[in-house]
């Protein structure tokens, strides 16, 4: 499909490390650290367009380097959520008076000299489904606005140490369980592109909001798409981390997730840049002892030797594509050819088995765990969509969920194998043209299709625990169409690199949404 070149990669530019202060830094952190420095250094004293347009490494450089105060970029970033969101209804808990507080506490820290972190007065959003201290956390279900938080979710607190202020927080589907966001307690978010698609879910919100101009950075969560569906539909980027990459916890909860729930989610970043996703990750993925499945890995590893060989995975012969995604696969792979990257179609590990596999386990734990409770507080949107996803799954007792289990193993082995040959694989997000903002109601067949047959590349990679990004490539009819990147475990830098030479050509996709919505 595409042709294969071989060239020298360049290295990766060289950091210098911060001056010791008696802390301990990762390799990540001092990366991350240097490009901002650098930034403030180089860069003119105002980055160029309004300032909610602006970078989240452009707003964390600016306020560092005084040409703007947190109290500006926090104003542009709420005068922007309430020229748009009313249309939009992405955020839905607007947390502007609290966010003006942290910003003038932020310029004050500034003024004293005090050591700033790598987001200091930059603004984010946060999905309703993780606990803010003081807030409910319904995650998107009525009966459960009595739930409130009684501490920050780890991510929240990461954001938080990190100096970011968080400007609101973002719709999601009922218990986060549906691709596409809608709810009886904040309804319908549309996706600021095209309100005939979907802004898709879980996060949703998180999606429509970034891509809008409505914070530099969102929070998501993602345990059978729900990054990797929404940065698509909106034309941003994210990276679904490796399992234990960035820690997670919500006090609030009733009862501790089943382990396969653990070990499937992720939390992580959408962004309009894999710049920003990058400095999002460093933030996010640091130490909290409330996850016992947070894993201490480091944020760089080696650089395999080059030319770097990628492989364009082949498509299942059983799924329905549009050439439209065909085509945007075939651009992201000439990108990362004219970037040095070696590129070939080749057949990638059992994809199908593995999608069986993630819909088989997290079925059966919901149905054992959730199912009941769920069924009584949540619309018949919610049963119709759940009723499609049970549809898809095989009916597990004991011995069939523990061979199940056994079977994931199987399957990260053979693709961690893989990896030794082709360190990055480039695989479609979904193979056909977004859908509607509620077809997940329309029948059990509909959502079967749209999981099994369109997003199957998705949901699969979540029972591997592998990282994937993605990244938008190309306009297609007036949509975005984003392609994904996998690596193996806990190698978020190599899918990171290879989205950010798409992005290097292809260019951000949203300022051709900002020219249309003004």
């Amino acid at each position: 499909m595409a042709r294969k070149v071989v060239t020298k990669t360049k290295g990766a530019p060289k950091t210098i490390a911060p001056k010791a202060s008696g802390k301990k830094v990762s390799a990540g952190k001092v990366a991350v650290a240097t490009t901002i420095k650098r930034a403030v250094k180089k860069a003119a004293p105002r980055p160029k367009g309004a300032v909610w347009q602006w970078s989240a490494v452009e707003t964390a450089s600016a306020i560092r380097a005084g040409a703007i105060s947190a109290v500006e970029a926090v104003e542009a970033h709420l005068a922007r959520m309430r020229a748009v969101n009313p249309k939009l209804n992405a955020v839905v808990v607007d947390l502007g008076e609290e966010a003006l507080a942290a910003a003038r506490a932020a310029d004050k820290s500034r003024a004293k000299g005090k050591d700033l972190g790598l987001l200091h007065g930059v603004p984010v959003t946060i999905k309703e489904n993780v606990d803010y201290e003081g807030r409910p956390n319904p995650n998107g279900v009525p009966a459960n606005m009595n739930i409130i938080a009684p501490s920050d979710s780890p991510v929240v607190r990461n954001l938080k140490n990190a100096g970011a202020i968080v400007i609101g927080l973002t719709n999601t589907p009922e218990f986060s369980f549906r691709g596409f966001t809608d709810n009886p307690l904040h309804g319908l978010t549309l996706n600021p592109w095209d309100p005939e698609i979907t802004c898709g879910g879980s996060s949703g919100g998180a999606g429509a909001a970034v891509a809008a101009g409505i914070g530099t950075i969102a929070h998501g969560n993602d345990i059978g798409g729900s990054l990797r569906w929404p940065a698509h539909c909106n034309g941003v980027a994210t990276i679904k981390p490796t399992q234990g990459r960035i820690p997670a916890y919500n006090q609030s909860a009733a009862a501790e997730r089943p382990m396969l729930a653990h070990l499937m989610s992720a939390q992580g970043p959408l962004a309009r840049s894999v710049g920003d996703v990058r400095l999002a990750l460093e933030v996010m993925s640091q130490r909290d002892p409330r996850d016992p499945w947070w894993v201490p890995a480091p944020l760089v590893g080696p650089k395999p030797k080059g030319p770097i060989k990628v492989a364009l995975a082949k498509l299942p012969d059983d799924m329905d594509v549009d050439p439209s995604v065909r085509s945007a696969l075939r651009q992201a792979a000439d990108h990362l050819e004219r970037a040095g990257y070696r590129v070939s179609e080749v057949e990638v590990p059992d994809i199908s088995g593995v999608w069986q596999t993630w819909c088989d386990i997290i079925t059966n734990e919901t149905v054992v765990m959730q199912e009941e409770a769920m069924l009584k507080v949540t619309s018949e949107d919610f049963h119709k969509a759940w009723g499609g996803m049970k549809a898809k799954a095989n009916t597990l007792d004991l011995k069939g969920w523990m061979r199940a289990t056994a079977a994931r193993n199987g399957h990260i082995r053979a693709w961690q194998l893989f990896f030794e040959d082709y360190p990055v694989v480039l695989a479609p997000t979904t193979v056909k043209p977004t859908p509607g903002p509620r077809e997940d109601t329309i029948s059990a067949e509909r959502v079967r299709e749209i999981f099994w047959n369109d997003i199957r590349f998705i949901s699969a990679i979540n029972v591997l625990g592998l990282p994937g990004a993605v990244v938008p490539v190309t306009v297609h009819d007036g949509k975005p169409i984003g392609v994904q990147l996998i690596a193996g475990r806990y190698r978020e830098d190599l899918a990171l690199d290879a989205a950010a030479a798409i992005e290097k050509r292809a260019g951000i996709l949203v300022r051709q949404l900002w020219a249309k919505m003004g």
